[in-house]
């Protein structure tokens, strides 16, 4: 089998959230690699820092690549409003969005969650995930080849005890997206859900403790092969992409 060529992304433009660890840092650097120009979004200063500096760093060896860091704590919804503008204003178009922000809360019976741990989690993952999406929508359709990348979690559908608020959560962006695709699958736009699996991440260490990081796969790993997702050659929208098998599958109405 000859080997697909590299993803070339040059000239594009990526809002990356969550862009200043796990995934999203991974993603991030990646398609910088790519030549795209990414807009990493997080609330952690030195985390996006040390993204420029591994992206420059890059740069300097392939001129392929360069980052714009936006401190951001996405529970300020006004602030997700003044990106939008900031990159109209600056680039005219978005080619890329990975949301991939995310806070698990608690691994708790549903009857002990506090209401402010819940409220939390619904607003990082789901109302500000929202919020980009209607600021950069009009962004995406402007581009030729507009990808729009959802991160998700398997506990959307599995529906485990104890992880009702995180599960919640995930339900809801991916049916957002699968409304969104369906709104726009006469564009050039494809909107698609990625499910890292599990990973070695922060975020997983904190729900399952006892788990042996060290059988998960890198975040690296996952972000490699969630990259073909903002290729301009896609053609799936709608679906899940599942990073551990490395395909897409389709949603079915309950049984």
């Amino acid at each position: 089998m000859i080997p697909a060529p590299p993803l070339d992304l040059t000239g594009r433009v990526a809002v990356v959230t969550g862009a200043s660890r796990g995934i999203g840092y991974f993603i991030a650097r990646e398609l910088a690699a790519a030549g795209a120009h990414v807009i990493a979004v997080a609330r952690t200063v030195g985390g996006l820092e040390e993204l420029d500096d591994q992206i420059k760093a890059e740069h300097a060896k392939t001129g392929k690549g360069e980052a714009t860091l936006v401190p951001l704590d996405l529970a300020d919804m006004p602030g997700i409003d003044r990106l939008g503008g900031a990159i109209h204003e600056r680039w005219g178009k978005l080619d890329i969005l990975v949301a991939n922000a995310g806070v698990l809360g608690v691994i708790s019976p549903i009857g002990h969650v506090e209401a402010k741990t819940f409220e939390k989690v619904m607003t990082i993952n789901v109302t500000s995930t929202w919020r980009m999406i209607r600021s950069v929508d009009p962004l995406l359709r402007l581009s030729d080849a507009g990808r729009a990348i959802i991160l998700s979690s398997n506990a959307a559908h599995s529906a485990r005890a104890f992880w009702a608020p995180y599960a919640a959560s995930k339900a809801a962006v991916e049916t957002m997206m699968r409304s969104w695709a369906h709104e726009t699958q006469n564009l050039p736009l494809r909107v698609n859900a990625a499910d890292p699996g599990a990973t070695r991440t922060a975020m997983r260490a904190q729900a399952v403790p006892g788990e042996d990081a060290a059988t998960l796969p890198h975040p690296s790993e996952v972000a490699k092969r969630i990259l073909p997702l903002a290729s301009p050659d896609l053609k799936e929208t709608g679906l899940i992409f599942q990073a551990k098998h490395n395909r897409f599958v389709a949603y079915r109405q309950p049984e």
